[in-house]
């Protein structure tokens, strides 16, 4: 505007500067002298008020500047107002919400809350169990998992993933993590040697079980591993065969000399599964030291030895000096042993961790439960390098699950059904029988199939007497628990092995791992205090595809959510319910109808446990 009205000012002037001429001009010249100076004013009025307008305009601009800074602050103001308003708010609708929660969500919230805080507490108890205390406190986390030699068939790669979950689908395998290596449906394409092929055609094992099928690739691959499946379901060789893998593959790059190894360790919980352990490892060893293949006549050699590969086995009870001398003449490439005698040798220093680059924990959950957690994390405080961790058993409840992600590299959790469940081939038959009486039942129980027999106790007392009961009675019976030496244990299990005893009785020290040829009859003579050893017991029967009988003696001394515990875990299992189990008041199925009726989903047991009759809370 200042512009235009300046602007025709000028022009004004210019006009009247062009249009003066002759005489006019010389007749006008006072006239135009006074329009020029009007015009001049004109002028300077419009410059006057442009400077005016000016100064308005950067007064104006202060002032705006100066109220948007107010109205900043007073926005600022308001939001926080409005933040603490809107916490208020969600405090106040969570109450509501609370409020009109059913007396079932309410539980369900409160279950769930606590689960997740005994879980997270278990989870701070048990991190440091495998993890080396110099790797916790210097920082060290390992990103990628161990390099190996083994590689995939090409043709499997080939069918792609979507035949790989077909197959996973068919056998019901369940797999967590990340780069899975694919289901192998043969031994010969997971590359093992003729050897090898050779004893597992002995053993009269054709093809890989479902465990297997995804458990051996995966260790093969060098991954870490958490392998879940029913009793009888071949997970000791899962994890032996790479360890023998591994081990031929160091002793081809560099020879043991005395004094080295071991190259790769298994640790079980109890003697006997420790020694049936070995057994297995070494058979695979000792296939390979024998094997004889011939050479090409051109090379002028009649035959290959494969390298010699030597186990040991590190258990309590026997001579640790005889133990101890073929470490020391020759070196070891496998140990199998019991956490605390292997911890009393590194202790002192007889032998070392510097190569081993394979660790297997048999029956983890077990292993990492109170009482081996302190003896597991000692051994493992002698690593000073990365290994492969592998965590096998039968029962592996989450608070374990949860853990073993937490603390190893890229696991893969291999599951074959739902962990803790009962064996399909055992027919499971419940009984309520008096205290008193069950001694003298016993006998009666024993007529319902050939032998052999497992009968188990809790007690080691009870162990004797029914042992001594039995012999009176002229059955042909042995008997082990911890409070025998070690001589006499190997012994009644040789015995018992070779058919040369019909009955053993035996405390839960013979429930996990073990595995006995062709047992026909399990006798749970107490019902065990958890539901995990419950499924381990009956596991001894039913192995391998065989079906197997399970006989339980309950009463009312037996606490209720055990009870609860096995009430669903026949239930799962299709089997028959006895009516004292079927009359019991359970909160759970209550809990898993009224949600059913609402168009929730039930509540899934106990996730702490794993006892499907029960909550945490």
């Amino acid at each position: 505007r200042l512009r235009m009205e300046r602007a025709a000012a000028l022009g004004v002037m210019v006009d009247e500067d062009e249009g003066s001429g002759g005489s006019e001009k010389e007749g006008n010249k006072v006239n135009n002298r006074a329009d020029q100076a009007k015009s001049r004013k004109a002028l300077a009025a419009v410059g006057t008020a442009a400077a005016h307008d000016k100064d308005e305009n950067k007064v104006k601009r202060e002032e705006e500047e100066d109220n948007n800074e107010n109205k900043e602050e007073e926005e600022e103001e308001e939001d926080t107002d409005a933040v603490a308003e809107t916490l208020l708010e969600q405090a106040a609708l969570l109450k509501k919400k609370r409020e009109n929660l059913t007396a079932n969500e309410r539980a369900k919230q409160q279950q769930d809350d606590e689960e997740a805080r005994i879980l997270r507490e278990a989870s701070q108890v048990q991190t440091n169990a495998l993890q080396a205390a110099s790797e916790l406190a210097k920082g060290v986390v390992y990103k990628k998992s161990l390099p190996t030699s083994w590689r995939c068939p090409k043709h499997v790669l080939k069918e792609g993933e979507q035949n790989w979950e077909i197959t996973r689908k068919k056998w019901h395998i369940l797999v967590e993590g990340k780069d899975c290596p694919p289901p192998l449906k043969s031994f010969r394409d997971m590359k093992f040697p003729t050897p090898i092929l050779d004893a597992l055609k002995e053993r009269n094992i054709k093809r890989p079980t479902p465990i297997q099928m995804q458990g051996l690739p995966v260790a093969l691959a060098g991954r870490d591993m958490v392998g879940i499946a029913f009793t009888g379901s071949g997970k000791t060789m899962t994890f032996s065969l790479p360890l023998v893998m591994i081990s031929l593959e160091e002793e081809v790059r560099m020879p043991l000399m005395g004094g080295e190894g071991p190259v790769g360790i298994i640790l079980s919980p109890s003697r006997e599964l420790a020694r049936q352990t070995f057994d297995v490892v070494s058979a695979f060893c000792a296939k390979l030291n024998s094997y004889i293949l011939p050479e090409h006549e051109k090379r002028g050699k009649q035959y290959q030895k494969y390298p010699t590969l030597r186990t040991q086995l590190l258990i309590g009870g026997e001579n640790a000096r005889e133990q101890m001398e073929p470490i020391r003449q020759y070196g070891v490439h496998n140990i199998v042993a019991t956490p605390g005698r292997l911890r009393d040798f590194l202790k002192r220093k007889n032998i070392t961790l510097d190569i081993c680059r394979y660790i297997c924990l048999d029956e983890a959950d077990r292993m990492l439960d109170l009482g081996f957690d302190e003896e597991v994390g000692e051994i493992m405080n002698h690593f000073s390098h990365q290994r492969q961790t592998l965590l096998f058993s039968a029962t592996f409840p989450k608070k374990f699950q949860d853990f073993a992600k937490n603390t190893l590299v890229q696991p893969l959790v291999v599951n074959v059904g739902r962990a803790g469940a009962a064996n399909l081939d055992v027919i499971q038959e419940v009984e309520y029988v008096k205290q008193e009486a069950k001694i003298v039942y016993l006998l009666e129980c024993l007529q319902k199939t050939a032998p052999p027999v497992i009968i188990f106790c809790e007690r080691k007392g009870d162990v004797d007497d029914i042992h001594e009961y039995l012999l009176l009675k002229g059955v042909e019976a042995v008997s082990i628990h911890g409070g025998k030496d070690q001589e006499e244990r190997n012994e009644a299990i040789k015995m018992y092995k070779s058919g040369l005893k019909d009955v053993l009785v035996a405390t839960d020290i013979a429930a996990k791992g073990l595995d006995f040829a062709d047992i026909q009859h399990v006798i749970n003579f107490d019902m065990p205090s958890e539901i995990e050893n419950y499924v381990h017991r009956i596991g001894r029967t039913g192995r391998c595809g065989k079906t197997g009988v399970a006989t339980t003696f309950i009463n009312k001394s037996c606490e209720e959510t055990t009870l609860l515990d096995l009430k669903h875990l026949l239930k799962e299992a299709h089997q028959r319910i006895p009516p004292v189990l079927m009359i019991m008041d359970d909160p759970v199925e209550r809990m898993r109808a009224e949600a059913e009726a609402n168009g929730e989903g039930g509540t899934r047991g106990c996730s702490f446990c794993g006892g499907l009759g029960h909550t945490i809370g």
